[in-house]
């Protein structure tokens, strides 16, 4: 396991420096200055130097490149200050120093993602294994067909009727806004009820549907057979057996699905109007503010890389037949 881990986390960092350095050498591509932005309609060409330097890309791209990494290990200094470690720079927009920004924005998204994954993981596996267990009869042909309707359902869509149903007209539900935890448990959950239900149904349908295929697999499996030959009851083959073979493929989505939501849930933030890592990477393609493209696309990444690892080796505990090497 640790030599599997340290191969991981080894191949994980070259990743992500591939992953910045395409980010930072196509954002040089574009024929739109950053400089000449910031600087204004009206700028004479000894400002628009000064401004170039200021936002530190009057040197080549690749020494931009290596400075930008060597900040996020030992610091950078600027015109605006020092930027202690780890420093992603800072932002040619506001001059916000990235990792702040990143920071502060950081709770609304991870609390975004913690509720959507709580709900639509219980809501998505247990609606599975009921759909398994009673498969062929009402219960399953429910399940499976409103799996297939969430499936075909946009966060876009789905986000914009419940609002307006359900916030609006019913009233039932507040507004989606971000409260800190710490501050008022319940005003935080309150405030993001309804993201997490919009997600849960667009997620909760490809959980279903994955835990019932792996759940019919499971139970035609030769241990399953024996078990039951032993005289092992319906209910103990099914948990004990069927169950934690299934469990393989959910792990594999909901970590990709985990990884993709805490880097930033784009549409879901637009849609409710959450100031989050999604609504950063927004500004940041629109403005072409590179630092904030650069630490949005780090955190992005890191988090789907991270998640992928823990994956992997979650398959040695949960199930018995597969080995680390």
């Amino acid at each position: 396991m640790y030599h599997f881990l340290v191969r991981r986390i080894l191949g994980a960092l070259v990743i992500l420096l591939i992953i910045t350095a395409v980010t930072f050498f196509l954002f040089f591509a574009i024929p739109r200055d950053p400089a000449r932005l910031a600087c204004g309609k009206i700028c004479p060409p000894e400002t628009l130097e000064l401004v170039r330097h200021n936002m530190g890309i009057d040197e080549p791209v690749f020494l931009q490149y290596w400075h930008w990494l060597a900040g996020i290990f030992a610091g950078r200094e600027f015109t605006y200050g020092h930027c202690d470690a780890p420093c992603l720079g800072y932002s040619f927009v506001n001059q916000e120093p990235i990792f702040d920004a990143i920071v502060d924005r950081f709770p609304t998204t991870l609390s975004l993602t913690i509720g959507a994954a709580v709900v639509f993981l219980l809501f998505g596996v247990g609606t599975g294994m009921i759909a398994a267990a009673r498969r062929g009869r009402a219960a399953d042909k429910i399940a499976s067909s409103a799996s297939l309707v969430g499936a075909s359902m946009q966060i876009y869509f789905v986000g914009v009727l419940a609002t307006w149903v359900l916030v609006d007209r019913l009233r039932v539900l507040e507004r989606p806004a971000y409260h800190d935890f710490t501050a008022d448990p319940f005003a935080w959950a309150g405030g993001l009820l309804l993201p997490w239900l919009v997600l849960s149904i667009i997620f909760t349908a490809n959980y279903t549907r994955m835990t019932r295929s792996s759940m019919v697999e499971q139970l035609s499996e030769d241990y399953v057979r024996t078990a039951r030959a032993k005289g092992m009851s319906s209910r103990t083959v099914f948990l004990r057996f069927a169950w934690r073979g299934a469990m393989g493929p959910i792990i594999t989505i909901f970590g990709v699905d985990l990884g993709t939501l805490l880097g930033g849930a784009i549409i879901t933030e637009q849609t409710f109007s959450l100031h989050g890592i999604g609504e950063l990477s927004i500004k940041a393609v629109v403005n072409q503010d590179l630092p904030m493209l650069l630490g949005v696309v780090l955190v992005s990444a890191a988090a789907i890389v991270v998640f992928n690892i823990v994956v992997d080796a979650a398959y040695a505990v949960i199930d018995p037949r597969v080995r680390l090497s």
